[in-house]
């Protein structure tokens, strides 16, 4: 719960001001009910109607300054909570974004979204909670109590009964509560999950008619999260009622013993009426009190589960940068580079590779699916630390270099195209936020975009449905692509990025991207062999390992991979 400090050291002073009106506003509850007492003893009992009138008056006053000290806290609690959930909610959100691709990956993206949204909002409302009823429930309590002794020290007997057993059932509560609270944020991060895999694929859902099978998926995980939802309420429901059950008991006690002593005459009638309103209170805030503990009881699962966002290390971590080399700009080495995700070399994803590519060259890396291709590109851009060997950019081990810094330098287009809602030219922007329109016209015409841009009925300001699923896959690539080159980078990487586009526009785009930067060092990642025979550099990668290194002839002649996949693409006749 360290994350807590900072948020602590911000908003001590308004918490405590809001504590002051809470505690006032509990002083004048407490007040009322002596002061209706001696109404009652003193005033009805003589007639004394003056003093009815300045009681009343006093009541009448403390009633006032109790309402506005709870108009304060109100206030003061709904801001500072609100603020703090956002602030909150803002912090988790960068540091989710500050998160190596290692630590992502044990996470559930569904269970990110709970935590972010849920979570966050089960801890703010316990601070919300906590400047308004939270402490004001035991103050009252206790206030109650010795109003209560002070008023009669014999008849507050009464409660030496009462308060033990209530406050066993409260442990009770709190003891009970917690591992279901764990076990219920869990089952709904298991919702979640469903509802996202069902969103994100609701085409195939409908192409594969599974309508049925996704129904049953979601029923499963949605009747878990109602059964421990409703095993927990089930048994908290029980503690309510026990407290509610033992002061009323109370207050049955003290009207029994209060009417036995006003017939003997050693009580005024009076003094009952203020015991039983004192009980009453009491009855009050011991119900707040449980209502307290099980906001408790959530807010620390959710609190836990949002700590250990905070604990894990963040790989944006600023490093000293190491002196540049601008004559050096997009050269790569890779040295007997291994790497496993799962930090296991028995079974490595790529085993000793090693390659070199200097400034402006084209390198093709070509191989089967699963081979390793794609795993390359996630080490060049550091979303991994390599298991062995070194990665070096401009003769600088990628290790000491700023994260933030090489990102700047390279471009990336992935694999599987995301485009994000707003028009075209925003996602294009996404590369450079501050770009003129004539740019993103130049990367655009670079893509090959720009003629079916243009022939869209708003343009470049056409907006995009989620995930441009108003576009097809080739016009997404495309975009994607212009998205890259309009950050000017250093390095230019496309993962089999071209294969929704024709083989004639694809060669139109490696042209014209030679063109827009002599010094943009290009690795093409292809599964068509045609995308990488014109490359200056050929990598050919095997189940994880480099078999083969050279230019398309010279691979036909010496790597035997190779040449298989170019007779099963093209063809015996053309080689």
């Amino acid at each position: 719960m360290n994350f807590l400090n900072k948020y602590i050291k911000k908003y001590w002073k308004l918490f405590c001001i809001a504590i002051i009106c809470l505690t006032l506003e509990a002083a004048c509850d407490l007040m009322q009910p002596t002061i209706m007492s001696k109404i009652i003893d003193i005033g009805v009992k003589n007639k004394q109607m003056d003093f009815i009138l300045k009681m009343t008056i006093l009541m009448l006053g403390i009633t006032v300054l109790g309402a506005l000290s709870a108009v304060s806290r109100n206030i003061i609690s709904s801001t500072v909570s609100q603020k703090f959930g956002a602030e909150l909610r803002y912090d988790l959100f960068k540091k989710v974004q500050s998160l190596s691709f290692v630590t992502l990956d044990k996470y559930d993206r569904a269970s990110l979204v709970t935590r972010l949204s849920n979570d966050v909002t089960q801890v703010q409302n316990f601070v919300n909670g906590l400047m308004r009823v939270f402490v004001k429930a035991p103050l009252l309590c206790i206030g109650s109590i010795i109003m209560a002794i002070n008023l009669n020290p014999s008849m507050s007997l009464t409660f030496i009964v009462v308060i033990p057993i209530v406050s066993i059932i409260i442990y009770m509560n709190m003891k009970i509560g917690y591992p279901f609270y764990v076990r219920i944020q869990k089952s709904l991060d298991k919702v979640n999950s469903v509802i996202r895999e069902y969103l994100a694929g609701v085409r195939v859902v409908k192409a594969f008619n599974r309508f049925n099978y996704e129904t049953e998926r979601f029923q499963k995980s949605n009747e878990k999260l109602a059964n421990i939802s409703t095993k927990a309420m089930g048994i908290m429901s029980i503690f309510s009622p026990g407290i509610t059950l033992t002061v009323n008991l109370g207050i049955v006690a003290i009207i029994w013993i209060g009417g036995i002593r006003v017939n003997k005459g050693n009580m005024e009638v009076g003094q009952i009426i203020a015991f039983i309103n004192y009980m009453t209170q009491i009855l009050f805030s011991l119900m707040m009190i449980s209502f307290v503990f099980t906001m408790l009881v959530k807010a620390k699962a959710s609190a836990g589960r949002i700590g250990e966002i905070f604990q894990e290390e963040s790989d944006m971590n600023v490093k000293k940068q190491q002196p540049y080399n601008n004559l050096l700009k997009g050269k790569i080495d890779f040295e007997n580079v291994s790497f496993s995700y799962s930090n296991d070399l028995k079974e490595p994803v790529l085993k000793n590779i090693s390659f070199s590519c200097v400034s402006g060259e084209t390198i093709g890396i070509i191989g089967s699916t699963g081979s390793g291709k794609s795993t390359i590109v996630n080490l060049i851009e550091g979303f991994y630390k390599v298991n062995s060997g070194n990665i070096r950019i401009n003769n600088i081990d990628i290790k000491d270099i700023d994260l933030k810094m090489l990102r700047e330098k390279v471009a990336i287009v992935p694999q599987n195209i995301i485009l994000f809602s707003g028009s075209i030219i925003d996602n294009i922007r996404w590369g450079k936020e501050n770009s003129s329109y004539d740019e993103v016209e130049k990367v655009a015409v670079v893509a090959e975009a720009h003629e079916f841009i243009k022939n869209l009925p708003e343009g470049y300001d056409t907006i995009l449905g989620q995930g441009g699923i108003n576009l097809s896959g080739g016009q997404k690539q495309r975009i994607s692509i212009a998205r890259a080159l309009i950050k000017r980078p250093e390095i230019l990487i496309l993962d089999d990025c071209t294969s929704a586009v024709d083989v004639v526009t694809e060669g139109k785009i490696r042209e014209a991207i030679k063109n827009y930067s002599t010094n943009l060092t290009s690795i093409v990642i292809a599964q068509r062999i045609t995308s990488v025979m014109d490359a200056d550099k050929i990598i050919v990668i095997d189940n994880g390992s480099v078999v083969g290194i050279g230019q398309h002839v010279e691979l036909m002649r010496s790597c035997k991979v190779y040449k298989e996949i170019f007779l099963s693409q093209v063809g015996k006749e053309l080689v």
